[in-house]
């Protein structure tokens, strides 16, 4: 395999920037007998850019990362990072990695954490201690720094997993679902660390399953569905492409499973996707599919607390390339 790759084209060129991952063509297969986990998925993650792998569960997103970060190897095609074959010493010193569940020693404190892992990239002495200073402050978890990570919330064990994975300060930072299941005030911590990251230079490559946080965060995302990729492009743009005739109700309380099923039936309605309590409608005259969803909605002791009309949101396009809601 050739150490260098050639210079991208399609994907870097829609931005101008050159190309800080390229992955052209990649299969995964984990038994023969069995559907591909990645199916000749092919995409360019431009240098400078938040870049979003969205997809439902088992669409192949942790699966590309763990190729990405050298975890797995590929059945076909291949990986370009930095402009490198494959996980190279130098990849691996360019990459940063944040997995999904907190990889954090939970009997060493938050201090003694980063100082191990910030060994492991080769970091000593006063280096090492300025970096473990700056990333505690980072996380704002200075006040935590020497309590043993078994004794911190989540969102604590959030911040420390994030900035570990920036220890060595790297060109390319890797994100699997990087704000699940913590409180709002850690969330918004990280969507900001996140923007100042960007703001310097570093390349973001983030999976998640929360569409908000997806369009507020990134320049570009690729949704995935059985480990192809079904759109790619600027966020503005897939919002643009669909927001002529989409509807989007928001609902007051869980729906019953059978909701699209019995709204369906109803006169002048055209398709439906329902995540959660957000249910999105396309028709071909939307003002009377929205009266008839919301007549329906009514027989069923459902009431709508919001609804926004000709202005798609990245749920709505994420549903209509899936067909499935996001954590289906």
């Amino acid at each position: 395999m050739n150490s260098t790759c050639p210079p991208a084209s399609v994907g870097s060129a829609a931005t101008g920037a050159p190309a800080a991952i390229e992955v052209r063509r990649l299969s995964k297969r984990f038994r023969p007998d069995a559907p591909p986990a990645l199916d000749d998925l092919s995409i360019t993650v431009p240098e400078g850019v938040i870049y979003g792998i969205l997809g439902p569960n088992g669409a192949g997103k942790t699966t590309l990362l763990s190729i990405l970060c050298g975890l797995l190897r590929p059945s076909a095609g291949s990986v370009c990072i930095c402009g490198h074959d494959g996980p190279t010493p130098q990849v691996k010193r360019s990459l940063g990695v944040v997995p999904q569940e907190p990889a954090v020693y939970p009997t060493l404190t938050g201090r003694e954490n980063l100082e191990y892992f910030g060994r492991m990239q080769g970091l000593r002495g006063a280096r090492l201690a300025e970096r473990v200073a700056a990333c505690l402050q980072i996380a704002e978890i200075e006040d935590a720094a020497d309590r043993r990570v078994e004794h911190y919330s989540g969102g604590y064990r959030r911040r420390l997993n994030l900035v570990i994975g920036l220890i060595h300060e790297p060109r390319i930072l890797i994100l699997d679902e990087p704000t699940v299941a913590i409180d709002p005030h850690s969330r918004s911590l990280i969507h900001q660390r996140l923007r100042e990251l960007h703001a310097s230079g570093v390349t973001i490559l983030l999976t998640t399953h929360y569409m908000e946080e997806a369009e507020q965060l990134c320049h570009r995302v690729a949704i995935l569905h059985h480990g192809r990729v079904m759109i790619e492009g600027a966020v503005a743009e897939l919002l643009a492409r669909h927001r002529d005739d989409s509807i989007q109700i928001t609902l007051d309380r869980d729906p019953p499973a059978d909701l699209t099923r019995s709204l369906q039936l109803l006169p002048g309605v055209g398709e439906l996707h329902l995540n959660g309590r957000c249910l999105v409608a396309t028709a071909p005259q939307p003002m009377q599919a929205l009266s008839s969803i919301l007549q329906g909605l009514g027989a069923q002791g459902l009431q709508a607390v919001a609804i926004d009309y000709g202005q798609a949101s990245l749920e709505h396009v994420f549903l209509h390339y899936t067909g499935e809601g996001a954590r289906a």
